[in-house]
């Protein structure tokens, strides 16, 4: 007697058990790695490019500030100070460190628009470490018009902030900016120029 069956009901194979084999240490599966960006993508890049785009226009910028120092009537005692100082500038016996003091009160006056007061501050800061002589040296020896950097500092205010020639003013002698006040003046007469 044979057994009904249901025809929808299929009997399928049982597969044969096979023991387990060892083919050595397995190496750990890596995730997929996603492709590289290019150099020109990453942040970094555009970092160095913009520090050596920087550096490179303050070289050939060179003294722009002394052109125009003509045009403010220094003192006779500010001048006898200035020529006593580019000559002992050219000496050969000035310290290394002096030197970079003065080239970094150089950019900083040109790219940031700092005063006087306000580069010896930078330059004898945690953050650039100058000696007070060296920083000293830099101050005496930068020919800069500076009510030109306070007009020019101005303008920046002005245009990046909106702020209104009072709020300039009151900014510039500030203790973040430390221009004196004949110089925050002369940048707000001449805003409008």
């Amino acid at each position: 007697m044979t057994s009904p069956q249901d025809p929808n009901i299929q009997q399928q194979p049982v597969p044969p058990v096979t023991a387990p084999v060892f083919n050595g240490p397995q190496q750990p599966q890596q995730p997929p790695q996603k492709p590289k960006k290019p150099i020109y993508k990453r942040i970094w890049f555009w970092l160095i490019v913009i520090i050596v785009v920087i550096a490179v226009a303050s070289q050939l910028g060179g003294n722009k500030g002394g052109d125009s120092s003509a045009s403010s009537a220094p003192s006779s005692s500010q001048s006898q100070s200035e020529s006593s100082s580019k000559s002992s500038s050219s000496s050969a016996s000035v310290p290394t460190d002096y030197k970079n003091a003065l080239s970094k009160a150089k950019t900083y006056v040109e790219t940031m628009y700092l005063s006087k007061q306000g580069v010896y501050a930078q330059l004898t800061s945690q953050a650039d470490q100058f000696s007070a002589e060296a920083a000293q040296y830099a101050i005496d020896n930068l020919q800069e018009d500076w009510n030109a950097i306070a007009l020019k500092k101005a303008k920046q205010y002005e245009d990046t902030m909106q702020m209104a020639p009072e709020a300039i003013r009151t900014q510039l002698t500030s203790s973040a900016d430390q221009f004196t006040a004949s110089e925050a003046d002369y940048a707000i007469q001449h805003l409008n120029d």
